[in-house]
């Protein structure tokens, strides 16, 4: 059977809650920790779920897709982006620090946003995602100056696939129409009615005042919206000395737990962490941002997150500035944490402690859904959950031979090696390719959006 002839069949009934798919041959990386690895092994996904997990299973009236000489993953979870910004990706690649960012980007260039540019920068993210291996993006949306722009942002996350999660905040600076945190219930039906069930909302803040004042830092006020909405929350600039204090404050007051995800971590005092332990709060890195544009100590924070039990999720945050894949992240923390691991003990005769290939990729994928309450649905190949899944040639030139299935996908793919991409058990990516993408024309949207928001912005 032609790769053709297959994909004419995975997207015939591709809405059939019966239908089913059986990936066959591959080595699966399940990431279930009572699944492991099968060197040799079959998935089965029936409509939009993984139904069976097996060395061999019947293909009865499955779809057969070969995936010899392949890595069947679970699809990579981004925690935190602003994907808004999308088409402004490396504008200002060597950015000196977080107030460059803050003046150049947030001040200075998101109020020339409309919403027709919310729309090209989130579907832009959203589908580089997709073409990447990452089948779940919270799309941190800080620039809701309408709710026009809110809207867009959603419609685009629907338009593309992706399990998107709208997480909403207001604008830190310039014009905006005061619906934020008013329009919360009605974005959260937005996105109940909106892409299939793939769409989901979150409350989106910041840990303090510091940045754009006390309207959009989270405390009670803002807690108690979303526990009435039953929607999680997630909390960036989350560093130094106010966030600590911050965060016990939280923790005093109740409104610290699972459901709030805390962003970056850096430079936070040890009193800060275990209550963040103790109250099971969640916590995404940004391996790259923290780093690269120095926030705070500029050390990704995964050894005072292990040190308390927590296991962070990753994330992209501003494509200004930083890569656009799950792959960079996870190299990039592997180097810093084992790199910090050496140097501590260099010239003793202690034990370095270094975490591996296997803490990375559970980061990007099964602690990345749980730290953003998809635990249950994503992360993770196993019966029952949603079929996230990712078929990554390993006989490709940069991966053979395929020795050590985590090392492969940690060390050695990038998106190139990425032949299907399947969400919700539908393919999104095959043979190499994003579907259903006029690039053409997208191109041609992306141009003319930066070019007008950056005409916009210049001095007259």
């Amino acid at each position: 059977m032609t790769t053709s002839t297959t994909l004419e069949l995975l997207r015939s009934h591709t809405s059939d809650p019966r239908r089913r798919v059986l990936l066959t041959g591959a080595t699966v990386v399940t990431m279930d920790p009572g699944l492991g690895i099968l060197p040799r092994g079959d998935v089965l996904i029936e409509g939009d779920r993984i139904a069976a997990v097996a060395p061999e299973l019947p293909v009865g009236d499955a779809v057969v897709v070969d995936a010899t000489g392949s890595i069947v993953a679970p699809g990579f979870v981004d925690t935190h982006r602003h994907a808004w910004e999308a088409q402004l990706r490396r504008v200002m690649p060597d950015v000196n620090d977080l107030g460059e960012y803050v003046t150049s980007t947030l001040v200075g260039i998101a109020p020339a946003y409309r919403p027709e540019d919310m729309y090209v920068g989130t579907k832009l993210a959203a589908l580089t995602a997709i073409d990447s291996g990452i089948t779940t993006m919270l799309d941190f949306s800080h620039n809701s100056r309408t709710a026009g722009h809110s809207d867009a942002a959603v419609q685009a996350l629907a338009d593309t696939g992706i399990r998107g999660v709208h997480a909403s905040m207001r604008p830190h600076f310039g014009d905006w129409d005061g619906q934020w945190p008013a329009d919360l219930g009605r974005l959260r039906d937005l996105c109940s009615s909106t892409g299939g069930g793939l769409v989901t909302l979150r409350l989106a803040a910041l840990a303090t005042d510091e940045i754009a004042g006390p309207g959009i830092a989270y405390g009670p006020r803002l807690a108690d919206i979303a526990r009435d909405l039953d929607i999680g929350v997630s909390v960036d600039a989350v560093f130094g000395v106010p966030s600590s204090e911050a965060v016990l404050r939280w923790a005093a007051e109740g409104v610290l737990g699972p459901e709030v995800s805390l962003i970056h971590c850096t430079g936070l005092t040890g009193e800060a962490w275990r209550a963040m332990a103790d109250t099971g709060a969640a916590v995404s890195l940004a391996p790259t941002s923290e780093a690269q544009i120095g926030l705070e100590t500029a050390v990704p924070a995964i050894d005072e997150a292990l040190a308390v039990g927590i296991r962070p999720g990753l994330s992209i945050d501003v494509e200004v500035a930083l890569a656009s894949d799950m792959f960079t992240q996870m190299r990039a923390l592997h180097a810093i944490q084992r790199m910090r691991a050496v140097n501590a003990v260099y010239g003793t005769t202690a034990t370095p402690t270094r975490i591996g290939v296997h803490d990375v990729l559970g980061f990007a994928t099964l602690h990345g859904a749980e730290s953003i309450g998809f635990g249950d649905v994503t992360g993770s190949i196993t019966p029952g959950k949603q079929a996230d899944i990712l078929l990554v040639h390993a006989e490709d030139l940069n991966n053979m031979p395929l020795n050590d299935p985590i090392g492969t996908l940690v060390l050695g793919s990038d998106p190139r090696n990425i032949h299907a991409v399947f969400i919700a058990g539908r393919v999104r990516k095959w043979a190499g390719t994003v579907l259903d993408v006029d690039l053409s024309a997208l191109r041609q949207d992306v141009r003319a959006s930066r070019d007008r928001i950056m005409k916009a912005v210049q001095p007259a």
